[in-house]
């Protein structure tokens, strides 16, 4: 009875190929029919299974490749991210550190007043505390944004624009010449001064009251109960301003003292006529009572309010407008609305845009400098960060050549890829974001500030971040999409001695070459400063890339050269490391480019770097003309008797060089009396070890025998005006002398000199004139300093110099070049180019680690099958070795090369001195701060270069061969 074809609730749904093969079979062997296959009913509620998502699969099945590529995306965005608030940071501490350690007369803010002719009863109510008060609060609520101004030293009142004669006959006259008085009445005097005797000035405009200083009592002779008097503006009756009180300033560097010195402590100024005269300058400080009694005073008077500007709210990037805000300020629409607060008159003067404006010329010559190591670090990410995706396209080459040939798309391909990437890179680099934002705080930002976004902009650290991510997202699927164009089984040979580079590479060589040749020739016309042209700052990236090109295309050619010769040595580890380094593949050009570049990167920065210390080392000696200077305090001292020979006896010291100085030594003309006046310090010298000192210096060397001593100085030759001294002279002071001998009348004697020799600088001076003799010849020889060369102890060498004379100095030059890094934009600067050295080596070392680790799989094979053939072990270390080395010291040659390449072809356009010295801008004479080859730079990276491939070489041999050869031939043939 035949079967009914009846379903079964078990069979398997559908039919396929192997279904229908045993239904066949059963047709044949069976008359019973073959039955009908019924789908398998899916349970409700309850969804069908589905494929595991590919980015999941592709990431646990390699979690190894995506922790290194999260871990180098996050390393790299954090350093992209970092360095725009880095620049931002250090830019703020320069603008804020110029203006609160600028002098306080520099910085200030004063607006003044002039006031009309008129009688102190017309000015009792307009001068009155309050109303002065008030005028200050509305003034200051006036300036425009972003000043700012510290209400706690705000000072405001009247005061004598032009000092007033004290008439008492009992006031001290040095020279016959009565002192003269600056009426002035500061507000807020109880702040900022103590009482010491008497009391607090009050009075009125009738009667007016002052204090004096300690300083001021002691020096006029003034004390409680004294009464100045001093001219009236009628000319009749005398001003009588009472004393009565005196006072002791606190903190006298503060602006409310430091501004005008003399409110503080009097001054002996000179009067030049016929002879020199002094005669006393003192201040008496009228209570703000009194202040209308100024008015009645000889002279002109003034209302004036000063204000201190605060830099704590400012930013780098608030140069602009704080320049704009004190333009306007100064004769502006701001100060049309000044004057009419102050009544129609009124001026503003500051030396705070002198302040903004030099540390803007700074930071737009430091900015440039900072963009070229800026461009070598990220043109060394870039490449590394490709030679990333270069690795997994290599190691993924069979998966995505066998998904290809089995129809998969391009698009297909390249968006898996694109999210396995994207699942890695966006949040390292979202992580890496935040890092930067909290460890990179604006400057005084603390647990009681402001937030980690304060001050600092976030955009560029987006921008910068989200760039890396970028790259690192797209390197692997566009790699995989180039190479995978067309289906393909197996990969021709693709290795740098048969590779032909093709017409794109060709016309893209060259067009590298012509930008690198245009920005080379734009940096050495017109220097550094790009403003905003990068391709000048790019200009040592281009040299290197250049180079890295070139390498590529001579490298074959030692290979051949070297691979005959190798073939008749005895052993097969020479002849066979030869040939395997010719079969590496072209894609590892991209190592050579990252090794040349972060090599040509780092010699570029050591020579910016040694530059500016060499630049600072040479100035520091300039200013002190050797490693420590003594001098008096006061121009022409003479030196103790027997300094010489205890300063020589200190521990450390070298030589000595006693030099005499005498300053404004009028010069003769060989033009004659037509000639404009010219003055000059005259530099007594004994020539030996002067000569000694200028040598060791590099300041105007010359043999000792040009001064050749007349055998006539002393003080016999007070009335012998013609012997001749030979003298070295600057330029500007030997083209005035010319070359006939004059006269030169001065305090060291009369005598004629003639130049014998023409030096641009002198250890003895910083200054730019001098002339140069023996101080033999000199009618009264003395010498006021001593040049003291050797390292020197410098607390020991000031103890015997004070047990001799309280009246000396003693200068060493470390301290001196100290002084030449105290700007947070100098220190800022050379903190990015450190980091950018450092990251340079960084990604060098990863450059090499990535490059031995794409060919890894391929090597550990090709062991394998050679230790079946008899190859040792110690062979096998050297083969690896020997394979790696081609490359790498081709890389540290050029890469050296490169980098000395580049500081003689972009030196002519890079000027370190305000890199370097922008804290003594007097030191002109230096010629600026040329950019040096630095040779540690040169040879110490090329040299880490090559050690460091044999080290991961050598390493990886080890490893391979502690790996059983067996595993490594099951694994199948890797090409």
């Amino acid at each position: 009875m035949p079967r009914s074809r009846s379903s079964r609730p078990d069979q398997p749904s559908g039919s396929g190929r192997s279904s229908a093969g045993h239904g066949e079979q059963a047709r044949a062997g069976s008359t019973d029919p073959d039955p009908v296959p019924v789908p398998v009913p899916v349970p409700s509620g309850r969804p069908p299974r589905t494929v595991a998502p590919w980015v999941r699969t592709r990431l646990r099945t390699a979690p190894g490749a995506a922790a290194s590529l999260a871990l180098l995306v996050l390393v790299t965005a954090y350093l992209a991210a970092a360095l725009p608030r880095a620049v931002d940071r250090y830019e703020t501490e320069g603008l804020r550190h110029d203006i609160a350690s600028a002098a306080p007369r520099d910085s200030v803010l004063e607006v003044t007043a002039p006031l009309a002719i008129g009688t102190p009863a017309q000015y009792k109510e307009v001068l009155a505390p309050a109303a002065l008060r008030k005028r200050s609060e509305a003034l200051r609520a006036l300036l425009p944004a972003p000043i700012r101004t510290d209400p706690a030293q705000s000072v405001h009142g009247v005061r004598t624009v032009s000092r007033v004669e004290g008439l008492d006959p009992w006031l001290p006259r040095p020279d016959g010449l009565s002192p003269e008085f600056v009426l002035s009445s500061p507000s807020d005097l109880t702040r900022h001064a103590t009482l010491r005797q008497g009391r607090l000035a009050g009075g009125s405009s009738l009667r007016p009251e002052a204090v004096v200083t300690t300083k001021t009592a002691a020096s006029l002779r003034l004390k409680p109960g004294a009464v100045v008097h001093v001219p009236s503006r009628s000319g009749g009756e005398r001003v009588a301003v009472t004393v009565t009180g005196i006072v002791e300033p606190r903190g006298p560097e503060t602006a409310y003292w430091a501004v005008e010195p003399l409110l503080g402590t009097p001054a002996l100024a000179p009067l030049v006529e016929d002879e020199v005269k002094y005669y006393w300058q003192a201040a008496l400080l009228l209570s703000p009572a009194s202040a209308a009694s100024a008015v009645g005073t000889a002279g002109e008077q003034e209302a004036f309010f000063r204000f201190v500007p605060t830099s704590g709210h400012l930013t780098g990037r608030d140069t602009d407008r704080l320049s704009a805000a004190l333009a306007s300020a100064g004769g502006g629409p701001d100060l049309v609305k000044l004057r009419r607060a102050m009544g129609g008159t009124g001026a503003l003067t500051t030396g705070l845009d002198e302040i903004v404006d030099a540390y803007r010329s700074t930071r737009d010559a430091i900015g440039p400098v900072v963009a070229v190591a800026v461009f070598g670090i990220g043109a060394i990410t870039a490449v590394v960060l490709a030679m990333t995706g270069g690795l997994f396209a290599a190691r993924r080459d069979a998966e995505l050549a066998l998904l290809r040939s089995r129809g998969a798309s391009l698009p297909g391909i390249g968006l898996r890829l694109l999210g396995e990437t994207s699942a890695v890179a966006v949040p390292a680099a979202a992580l890496a974001l935040g890092l930067a934002v909290v460890t990179v705080r604006p400057p005084g930002d603390g647990p009681g500030g402001p937030g980690p976004l304060g001050g600092i902009p976030l955009a560029p650290s987006l921008l910068a971040a989200s760039a890396v991510a970028l790259v690192a997202m797209l390197v692997l699927p566009l790699r995989a999409v180039v190479l995978h164009r067309r289906p393909r089984l197996h990969g021709g040979r693709d290795d740098l001695l048969t590779a032909r580079p093709s017409r794109r590479r060709t016309v893209l060589e060259l067009t590298l070459l012509v930008l690198a040749v245009g920005a080379v020739a734009s940096l050495r016309l017109r220097g550094a400063g790009d403003s905003g042209d990068h391709l000048v700052s790019a200009a040592p990236v281009l040299v290197g890339l250049i180079a890295a090109t070139v390498l590529v295309r001579v490298y074959p050619l030692p290979l051949r050269w070297l691979g005959r010769p190798a073939l008749r040595l005895r052993g097969v580890v020479g002849p066979l490391a030869l040939a395997r380094a010719g079969r590496a593949s072209s894609t590892g050009t991209l190592p050579l480019l990252a090794l040349v570049l972060a090599l040509t990167t780092a010699a570029f920065g050591g020579s910016v770097l040694a530059g500016v210390a060499d630049a600072r080392d040479r100035a520091a000696l300039l200013a002190t003309g050797a490693d420590a200077r003594i001098d008096g305090s006061v121009e022409w001292t003479p030196l103790p008797a027997g300094l010489d020979r205890a300063v020589r006896g200190t521990a450390g010291v070298r030589d000595l060089a006693p030099v005499q100085i005498e300053y404004g030594v009028e010069l003769p003309s060989h033009e004659g009396t037509s000639a404009r006046a010219m003055s000059a310090p005259l530099v007594g010298v004994d020539p030996a070890s002067y000569a000694r000192l200028a040598k060791r210096t590099g300041f105007g060397a010359f043999p000792a025998e040009l001064l050749a001593p007349t055998g006539k100085g002393g003080e016999g030759a007070v009335a012998d005006t013609g012997r001749v001294l030979p003298a070295i002279a600057s330029p500007s002071v030997a083209e005035r002398l010319g070359r006939e001998p004059l006269e030169v009348v001065a305090a060291a004697g009369t005598f004629r000199v003639e130049v014998v020799g023409v030096r641009s600088a002198t250890p003895a001076l910083p200054g730019e004139d001098f002339l140069l003799v023996n101080g033999a010849d000199l009618t009264r020889r003395a010498a006021t300093a001593l040049l003291v060369t050797g390292p020197v102890d410098g607390a020991a060498l000031r103890k015997t110099v004070k047990e001799r004379s309280n009246a000396f100095t003693v200068t060493l030059r470390s301290e001196e070049r100290a002084t030449y890094v105290d700007s947070p934009l100098q220190s800022g600067a050379e903190r990015i180019y450190l980091g950018a050295i450092g990251a340079g080596a960084g990604y060098a070392v990863v450059a090499v680690l990535l490059s031995l680790a794409q060919s890894a799989p391929e090597r550990n094979a090709l062991l394998a099958r050679l230790r079946t053939m008899g190859l040792t072990r110690r062979q096998g270390r050297r083969l690896l070795g020997l394979e790696a080395l081609p490359q790498a010291v081709l890389a540290a040659l050029g890469g050296a090369l490169a980098g000395w390449a580049t500081v003689p072809l972009l030196a002519p356009g890079v000027d370190l001195f305000r890199l370097a010295l922008a804290t003594a801008p007097g030191l002109a004479r230096l010629d600026g701060a040329p950019l040096r080859a630095d040779p540690w730079s040169l040879l110490v990276p090329a040299l880490a270069v090559v050690l460091l491939t044999a080290l991961a070489a050598a390493g990886q041999a080890w490893w391979a061969g502690r790996r059983g050869s067996i595993k490594e031939l099951r694994a199948g043939d890797a090409r």
